[in-house]
C-alpha cells in the first residue's frame, strides 16, 4: 500500500540519492560529532567525498550555523563541498533515540546525512523536499525504524516518491 508520502509522484524516490553501502541499519556511535563521523566515513569508503575530514568539518560548520535537530525523530545533515560529484546521502539508524545537540529537546533516530556537490541545487531542494514528506509519514518511519537490514530499508526509501 502506497505512503502518503508517495501520493502525487512523478520523479523518483528516495532511495535514488543512496544505496545499500551507504546505509548503516545500526549505528555505534551516540551522539551528532560521532555519528557525523560514522557517516562521513561511510561516504568517503563508497567514494561520495573526496576527503573525509575535509567533509566531515563541512557538516560540522553547518551544524554550527544550522542546527538539523528536527521533532520527526529525524535528522538531515549536510555540506555542500567542491569534488563531491553527485548528490547522495548516507543513513544511519540508531538503536535508541539520540538527543542531537543541546539546543534540541527531541531525540531522533533516522539520520540522513547528505553530501552536496557545490554547484547542486534543484536536485538538492528536490531531495529535502522528499525527505520532508518522509517526516510527515509515520508509517513510512515506522517501517524504517522495523526494516531488518540495509536492502529492506533502501526498499523503503524507494516507495518514498518526489514530485
Amino acid at each position: 500500500m502506497p505512503h502518503e508520502a508517495t501520493t502525487n509522484a512523478t520523479t523518483g524516490s528516495l532511495a535514488d540519492f543512496t544505496r545499500c553501502d551507504l546505509i548503516v541499519p545500526q549505528l555505534r556511535e551516540r551522539d551528532a560529532a560521532g555519528i557525523i563521523g560514522e557517516l562521513s566515513r561511510v561516504l568517503r569508503q563508497a567514494d561520495c567525498v573526496p576527503d573525509v575530514l575535509s567533509f566531515y568539518q563541512a557538516v560540522l560548520n553547518q551544524e554550527i550555523l544550522s542546527s538539523s535537530a528536527a521533532c520527526s525523530g529525524m535528522i538531515v545533515a549536510h555540506a555542500r563541498l567542491g569534488g563531491v560529484k553527485r548528490l547522495q546521502f548516507a543513513f544511519g539508524r540508531a538503536a535508541s533515540p539520540v538527543v542531537w545537540n543541546t539546543k534540541s529537546l527531541w531525540p531522533a533516530q533516522l539520520i540522513f546525512l547528505l553530501a552536496v556537490p557545490a554547484t547542486e541545487s534543484a536536485r538538492h531542494l528536490q531531495l529535502l523536499s522528499g525527505l520532508a514528506r518522509l517526516a510527515q509519514d509515520p508509517e513510512a518511519a515506522a517501517e524504517l525504524l522495523a526494516a531488518p537490514d540495509a536492502p529492506a530499508i533502501l526498499a523503503v526509501l524507494n516507495e518514498i516518491r518526489m514530485q
